[in-house]
């Protein structure tokens, strides 16, 4: 039976939780007691969405961070706000991202796509480490898709701005979420921090609505009496950020609650390793060392230094 202030004395930040199944996530995680930071672009729709979350889960421990997280400057002022305003980060909800039909660039001039569901998710995890290490056990939760399966691992060309196709972009995001998830697993071992992916399914949302037309809207109208709400879509995400099965489970990739395998190149710890080089260098952002216990000596310093300087964009 679900525990009403479970969570009582937990800080979860919630990242594109304004509508979906971010919404859900912070509305739940809410009634669980726990304080939430809800974050948006928009103030109104934002701050409304607060408004909502307080309402309906009788919790006023709610707030709201606001930033575009596409851009790389607005997640380290979002960071640098949220340490200043609070002492601990119990539960990282890495949910925010889009998919972008015509190509564009932000403004450090990376692929949106890629920017926003992939390098920005790399750089405020990495820019709220310290607090998540401080707050242990805490846990990461990053919101990934089944499209990662149609994802190619190219570190050649991931602007794609010759041969731009959103869906591929899109595809290549979630597979580099996945890179991320398995590579910083590796590096937290001993922190007592965890990281899973998930996919929430496909939910009947304004997800994706530049793709309501053509073959995708197609699909999307057959199998919208099959497609989750986003209250169903959310709950493999809770699970995650609450439950006591997974508390010492991570990197893993869950699909309605349970582990399962993802694609066979997503497990390619080359390139997962190469990744997060090439991450490093797009944010210019160099990671913090992550200290991880060792049952024979006290502290073992994992080493982050890149192999290679060669710019791949």
């Amino acid at each position: 039976m679900e525990k009403i202030n479970e969570m009582q004395d937990k800080i979860c930040l919630v990242t594109g939780a304004t509508s979906g199944i971010g919404f859900v996530t912070a509305l739940e995680l809410a009634k669980k007691g726990a304080t939430v930071i809800v974050c948006g672009r928009d103030q109104e729709k934002t701050a409304n969405a607060v408004i909502q979350i307080r309402s309906q889960s009788n919790n006023s421990k709610v707030d709201f961070l606001l930033g575009d997280l596409s851009d790389f400057k607005q997640v380290h002022k979002l960071a640098e706000e949220f340490i200043s305003g609070y002492q601990r980060l119990d539960v990282l909800v890495n949910n925010a991202g889009a998919i972008y039909k015509e190509f564009d660039l932000n403004p450090q001039r990376v692929e949106m796509t890629m920017a926003l569901n992939h390098f920005s998710v790399f750089l405020l995890t990495g820019l709220l480490l310290d607090t998540l290490k401080k707050s242990a056990p805490s846990r990461i939760i990053n919101v990934s898709s089944m499209l990662h399966k149609n994802g190619k691992n190219n570190l050649e060309d991931f602007n794609n701005e010759s041969n731009y196709k959103g869906l591929n972009a899109y595809s290549n995001s979630k597979l580099a979420m996945l890179h991320f998830t398995y590579e910083l697993d590796r590096k937290l071992k001993g922190t007592n921090v965890t990281v899973n992916a998930m996919h929430p399914g496909w939910v009947n949302s304004n997800f994706g609505s530049d793709y309501k037309s053509g073959v995708y809207g197609f699909m999307d109208t057959l199998l919208k009496p099959i497609q989750l709400t986003s209250e169903q879509g959310a709950q493999t995400n809770i699970y995650l950020a609450s439950s006591p099965e997974v508390e010492n489970i991570s990197g893993k990739y869950f699909v309605k609650k349970k582990a399962t395998d993802s694609s066979a190149s997503s497990y390619d710890n080359e390139f997962s390793t190469q990744l997060w080089q090439l991450s490093e260098r797009i944010t210019d952002f160099k990671w913090p060392d992550i200290v991880a216990k060792n049952t024979e000596k006290e502290i073992q310093v994992i080493d982050q230094q890149p192999k290679e300087d060669k710019p791949l964009i």
